[in-house]
């Protein structure tokens, strides 16, 4: 017996095997048959006890003491884990801290893994209701049956996994899985999963695991690799497992090469190597400084130095750092423009004049009478200064981007913001989703959001013409326009017929 406060490792279980093959010895040479005569029925019992533990130390020697975590989870170099790996570093971390432990366990006749075993029972036959404790007796003991044994600091059984291992078809089939009731969603499944496969694949020699899971089960199993798809061949498995009604045949390939114990090294190291190929093919991963363009033109403007709107002042794109190092060039820039084949509208400035292009002058001008025909409506005063916060103390819990008519006579002073008619029309649709958001729909703000809404979309329509669809088919007189109330209107800047 070894002391509760820690539970025995592998090896201190190959030295019990090694304990009770001595013995076997001593009872073999004890009862030894004189020449000419034949062994006794308690001689031949002894010789294939001895045969049968050999076996055993053999397996167990020929593997280290017992997998575990490959690096320390306290020592390694940091990179953002996933939720798998922040789970299992964590357990990794408490069977550094001898917290919990894993223990393979088989019927070799050592008194330790003989309460190993008697714990397991216990468990199996209170969270399998289902399952004849007869039958779960008869499999938990059976000799050809190995278990993986979860326990706590003080050696107590808190959960495990029994599997048979059919040696020379090289795959086993789990016959009981379970935790303690108390102990569960605390990632103990996975880990012990994990423990499991490693010990199959290391002291069984084993490639496959095949299960019947019930339909609580095949959820857990699918989380841990199994699969309904069955990939070994039938007649390798066929004859050897127990069918069971009502279950789900699941299986798992377990490669000889990975080890399942130290997942969250594997997983970090195929990042790593990830992040290194990226980084030789991209400059991604290079942050540069941030812009301090606007931050300085709005000091500069509350100092008094700049007027108002000069912090909406443009900054040429190619000054932007990393831009041109991303690959971005002028000549880049007038291929892309050339591509576009032209604005797909007119405005119209004057009703008795042509419809112009939608040049930075004509659009300035454009957007400097639609903005004074908005202030000038009865409609708008709701929306020409942002909310106060006396008045709607919530309001900027509410609305993550507010924005006003005031905002908008700002940037449009500026110059510069306003690139286009697009960028305009979100800010100013923005300020009816916002008020509609805000307000119920029996407001007075609600109602004049939809009233200065449609009051928009009319002055849209009659100063805004838009390219045909069809203009190649032949479009005459007109010269291949339509009025803003058109697809065109509604597609482009959200403008209702």
């Amino acid at each position: 017996m070894v002391d509760a406060e820690e539970p025995p490792h592998k090896r201190l279980c190959l030295q019990n095997v090694n304990l009770g093959l001595t013995i076997a010895s001593v009872m073999q040479q004890g009862g030894q048959a004189t020449p000419g005569t034949m062994p006794t029925v308690e001689q031949q019992v002894a010789t294939l006890k001895q045969q049968q533990i050999q076996r055993t130390v053999d397996n167990l020697n020929s593997e280290p003491a017992g997998p575990g975590p490959s690096s320390s989870a306290l020592d390694r170099e940091r990179i953002p884990p996933g939720a798998y790996s922040q789970r299992e570093e964590a357990l990794i971390k408490r069977e550094q801290e001898a917290d919990i432990a894993f223990r393979y366990v088989l019927n070799n006749d050592d008194p330790q893994n003989l309460i190993y075993l008697v714990g397991l029972k216990n468990i199996f036959s209170k969270q399998l209701p289902n399952m004849p404790k007869e039958y779960i007796v008869r499999l938990v003991f059976d000799r050809r049956h190995r278990s993986v044994a979860l326990l706590k600091r003080n050696g107590t059984v808190i959960g495990g996994i029994t599997y048979r291992a059919f040696h020379a078809q090289a795959f086993g089939e789990i016959a009981f899985c379970a935790v303690t009731s108390h102990e569960q969603v605390k990632g103990y499944g996975t880990r012990l999963m994990n423990q499991t496969k490693e010990f199959a694949r290391t002291a069984d020699r084993l490639t496959h695991f095949l299960t019947y899971a019930d339909n609580n089960a095949v959820g857990y199993f699918e989380k841990q690799g199994f699969t309904r798809e069955i990939s070994m061949p039938r007649e390798r498995w066929q004859g050897y497992i127990k069918d069971y009604d009502g279950g789900t045949l699941m299986e798992c390939v377990m490669h000889p090469r990975v080890s399942y114990t130290a997942l969250p090294d594997l997983i970090r190291n195929q990042r790593l190597a990830l992040d290194h190929r990226i980084r030789q093919l991209s400059h991604s991963h290079v942050v540069r400084p941030g812009l301090t363009h606007f931050v300085d033109a709005a000091a500069a403007a509350a100092a008094g130095l700049q007027p108002p709107g000069s912090r909406y002042r443009a900054i040429p794109i190619g000054d932007i750092p990393g831009v041109r190092e991303a690959g971005w060039s002028p000549a880049l820039s007038a291929a892309q423009l050339g591509q576009q084949g032209g604005s797909r509208y007119r405005l119209v400035l004057d009703p008795r004049g042509p419809p112009q292009e939608p040049n930075p002058e004509n659009l300035r001008v454009f957007l400097a009478n639609l903005m004074e025909h908005i202030q000038g409506l009865e409609e708008s005063w709701p929306f020409k200064e942002q909310v106060a916060v006396e008045d709607a103390p919530d309001y900027y819990d509410i609305i993550k981007d507010p924005i006003a008519l005031d905002v908008m006579e700002e940037r449009l002073a500026s110059g510069c913001f306003y690139a286009s008619l697009d960028i305009f029309n979100a800010d100013l649709r923005r300020i009816f989703d916002n008020c509609r958001f805000y307000n119920a729909p029996d407001t007075i703000y609600y109602k004049l959001a939809n009233k200065l809404e449609s009051l928009v979309n009319s002055y849209l329509t009659a100063h805004l013409l838009f390219v045909e669809e069809a203009e190649e088919e032949g479009g005459s007189g007109g010269g291949g326009l339509a009025a803003g109330a058109g697809a065109g209107a509604g597609g482009c800047l959200g403008v209702a017929p």
